[in-house]
């Protein structure tokens, strides 16, 4: 009968394993931030670790990277005593979503070419949680307006913010990141009013 192989991270030393695990995440967002798209032998170097401990745990660049995607498991961005108005939900939704962007804008970057590459799987940018966090502002939209597609227009924004119209704003069009954040959260706005003003 064949033995069925342990991953390293899940053999012996459980705590320690996760430690230098952290400590090369930690390492790769540092690098990141500072510009630098590490190799796993940079991680390595910039957390003191070894590059053979560093490749038992990330086997490739891509691995890394995936890695060091901001990971949250915030349901919502919206505080406990939120308003019921879509539109102020919104714009509270959106100052935390353009500011969580790019304050991870170095790892969202990553994660963004990696989804580029062909064969890519199921990268962390494709889960839908950034169109969650909208699905939340506008809730009470379910019962005011039946008749309005709900997450049809939290797609609709989602597409209009986040990393990539950070990129293109930034890149293309120019913009300083304040006033770049200031454009996704007009946008935001402008296509929320169009949908009441118009369900169809």
């Amino acid at each position: 009968m064949m033995e069925m192989s342990v991953p390293y991270e899940a053999s012996g030393r459980r705590e320690q394993k996760a430690r230098t695990r952290e400590a090369l995440v930690a390492a790769t967002q540092s690098l990141m931030a500072r510009g630098v798209t590490p190799t796993v032998e940079e991680a390595a170097a910039e957390a003191r670790i070894s590059r053979t401990t560093a490749y038992r745990y990330f086997p490739n660049q891509r691995a890394l990277l995936l890695g060091a995607h901001p990971e949250t498991r915030r349901s919502s961005l919206l505080p406990d005593d939120a308003p019921d108005d879509p539109e102020t939900r919104l714009d509270l939704v959106m100052r935390s979503f353009t500011d969580l962007t790019v304050a991870w804008e170095p790892q969202l970057r990553a994660s963004l070419r990696l989804s580029l590459e062909p064969g890519a799987e199921q990268p962390p940018l494709r889960q839908g949680r950034a169109v969650g966090w909208i699905l939340d502002a506008l809730d009470p939209l379910r019962t005011s307006r039946p008749g309005l597609d709900v997450h049809r227009l939290a797609v609709a924004i989602r597409s209009a913010t986040g990393i990539e119209a950070l990129v293109w704003l930034t890149d293309i069009g120019g913009l300083p990141r304040d006033e770049a954040t200031r454009v996704m959260r007009e946008s935001a706005r402008a296509l929320l009013r169009a949908a009441l003003a118009d369900p169809s």
